[in-house]
This record gives structure tokens, C-alpha cells and sequence, in this order.
């Protein structure tokens, strides 16, 4: 076989990088080659040699009964991304993968939320204020507190491909009395156009009641030195969402049960995963023209394992734009119709993104 037959087959199998990857990849890290990784600066490389990384940075993460993930400014870099502007904004850069894109060729809504949700996890765990929860602070871990998004409003200009990479910049403010917003910017890593603009409102609850807590001030102060008054969106969806019964939902799926993979270390199902079950009672002709370009969901109450979900939609049924649609949808418990989410997504005809 031909050597570039063999590097053809080995790329389909994963286990060489493409020349094109690899290019990027390059230009990746000698950006990343000189910067600070929680305040202790990296020894440049010199001669091919990999960068040396204090040990007592190394003596953190095992503390904090975290993997190791490796010396060279490329592993850091990849996994934990990258203090920038006063330590005030964490940045991390991503490649889309083949398994995180859909029908259309594109990276799925589902895959940006994840994204956005690994990028806020990891700029609390290289902010050094990381306790044993699924993002709660060491204040909020004495305390049984965990974090629980109330809000999302997430708006896309454009999906990235397959094998595009992307940057992802965030950063927390203080929300009313007891909560705190998280905004987020994708940006396209080469040409730096934005791709995404995201903020969500998070409150805390107390993981073994599940009842939600005011926020302490012990916490308060922990993250206080790291808000940013900065703002994704020049003006937010505040529109009340309305609510969907029997009567004024077009399309009605039930019987939608969550599974194991879909809970996480919070002990309930995971928020990303409830974009999949919307998307179960959207019209296929829908999903087939037109591309989803914005969502706002409102968190109700948790899910969890031994609950059956029914999701509700309703389209517009007179846009005033043909080319652009909107939907309200509701998932709620099937046996005593509580609301779990309530959402508002806008649509786009495909026929644009060309």
C-alpha cells in the first residue's frame, strides 16, 4: 500500500493528525507557548524541549484529586485553556469532532451548550476555587451548595464544521442578591469573527434537600474577585415565555424517560439534555429547512432519573418574516404536568446560511 494511502486510512482511524490539523495545531501552540497557567509562568520551549511546570502547580492538581494532564504548553493549553485580560476572562480552545455534529455537517446546538458548559467548568477548576462538585466552590462544598442554572439565553450566527477550531471566552458578575450570570463568546479561532453570545443566571441549592439556598457571603467573596462587568449581549431576551397546555400546544410527544447517561454529578439530569427532548415534538419539515438560530430556556425544577417527561411545542403559525420562525415549547412531568423548562427558540431558513 502506497504511503499516502496508509496515512489516509490511519487519519480515518484516528490515530495520525492531517497535515491540516496539525498546521493549526502548530499555530495553536506557539501562541500558547508564553503565557501564565494559574499565575506560575511556563519556561519557554527552547530547542524542541518541552516547557517545565513548577511542581508545586503540579502538587495543586493532585491535591485536588485531578489527573495530571501533562508538561507541555500544548496538553495545558488544550485542557485547561488560559487566564486573559487581568485574570478576569478564561479562554479555551476547542476542536469540533466528528461525533459533535449533525445532519447538516455542522456542530448541533447540543454541542455548543457542552462546550460552554466545559469551558465554565474548567475556568472554576484553574481558578484554584474548585470543592468536590459539579462546579461548586470550596465554600460551597462545606456548605452542601451546588450550582443551578435558572436562565440561558444563547444566540448562533453561525455553526462551525467538522475539524474547525474555535475559542471560547468567559466570565461571572453578580446577579440581584443571591445569584451570579455567566457569559460566554465562541469565536472562530482563525479568522476571530463571533460565532455564538451566551449568558445564563445560576443560584445555588442545597444538594441534599434540593431545596435553593440564598448565596453566603463566605461565597460571595470567594467569587468576587473574579466578576466582570461585561455583557455578551448589548440587550437580553427578557420576554415572559408563555406557558403550554393540551390545548395550546400544535405537537405533543410523551413518554420521554431519561437515562443514566443523561444524569450528572449533581444526582439530576444533566441541563444540556433537555435541548434533545425540545427537539422531539419540533415538526421534522422544521429541522429539515430551517436552522436553529437562538434559544432562551427557563429552568423550572430539576429532573431525575425516575421521572417521564412530555415535550410540547407551537410553532408560529404566521411569521412575519417568512424566512424566520419561532416556537415556544414546555417540558413538563407526565404524571402531574409540572413544568420543568419552558423555552423560546428562533429559527432561520437554511436557504440563508448558503
Amino acid at each position: 500500500m502506497a504511503m499516502a494511502n496508509r496515512v489516509g486510512l490511519v487519519n480515518l482511524l484516528g490515530l495520525v493528525e492531517t497535515e491540516n490539523f496539525r498546521e493549526r495545531k502548530c499555530n495553536y501552540v506557539l501562541r500558547c507557548e508564553k503565557r501564565e497557567v494559574r499565575g506560575v509562568r511556563n519556561v519557554n520551549r527552547v530547542n524542541g524541549r518541552e516547557s517545565a511546570v513548577l511542581e508545586a502547580e503540579k502538587a495543586k492538581f493532585l491535591s485536588n484529586g485531578l489527573d495530571w494532564p501533562g508538561s507541555t504548553s500544548t496538553m495545558l493549553a488544550s485542557k485547561l485553556g488560559r487566564f486573559v485580560e487581568k485574570q478576569l476572562v478564561y479562554r479555551q480552545t476547542f476542536v469540533i469532532r466528528s461525533y459533535e455534529v449533525g445532519p447538516d455537517k455542522t456542530a448541533s446546538m447540543e454541542t455548543l451548550m457542552n462546550l460552554l458548559q466545559e469551558t465554565a467548568l474548567n475556568h472554576v477548576m484553574s481558578s484554584g476555587l474548585a470543592g468536590d462538585g459539579f462546579g461548586a466552590t470550596q465554600e460551597m462544598s462545606i456548605r452542601k451548595l451546588i450550582w443551578v442554572v435558572t436562565r440561558i439565553n444563547i444566540q448562533v450566527d453561525r455553526y462551525s464544521a467538522w475539524g474547525d477550531v474555535v475559542e471560547i471566552d468567559t466570565w461571572v458578575d453578580a446577579s440581584g442578591k443571591n445569584g451570579m450570570r455567566r457569559d460566554w463568546i465562541i469565536r472562530d479561532y482563525h479568522t476571530q469573527q463571533i460565532l455564538t453570545r451566551a449568558t445564563s443566571t445560576w443560584v445555588v441549592m442545597n444538594r441534599e434537600t434540593r431545596r435553593l439556598s440564598k448565596l453566603p457571603e463566605q461565597v460571595r467573596e470567594e467569587i468576587r474577585p473574579y466578576y466582570l462587568k461585561r455583557f455578551a449581549f448589548s440587550t437580553d431576551d427578557t420576554e415572559k415565555i408563555n406557558k403550554l397546555n393540551d390545548d395550546t400546544a400544535k405537537n405533543i410527544r410523551s413518554g420521554l424517560v431519561p437515562r443514566w447517561s443523561d444524569m450528572d454529578m449533581n444526582q439530576h439530569v444533566n441541563n444540556v439534555k433537555y435541548i434533545g427532548w425540545i427537539f422531539e415534538s419540533v415538526p421534522m419539515k422544521v429541522l429539515e429547512d430551517y436552522t436553529l438560530a437562538g434559544m432562551t430556556l427557563e429552568y423550572r425544577r430539576e429532573c431525575l432519573l425516575s421521572h417521564v417527561l412530555d415535550s410540547l411545542t407551537t410553532m408560529e403559525e404566521e411569521p412575519s418574516i417568512p424566512s424566520e420562525l419561532e416556537s415556544t415549547h414546555l417540558l413538563r412531568m407526565q404524571a402531574d404536568k409540572a413544568e420543568i423548562i419552558r423555552a423560546r427558540a428562533y429559527w432561520r431558513s437554511k436557504g440563508l446560511n448558503t
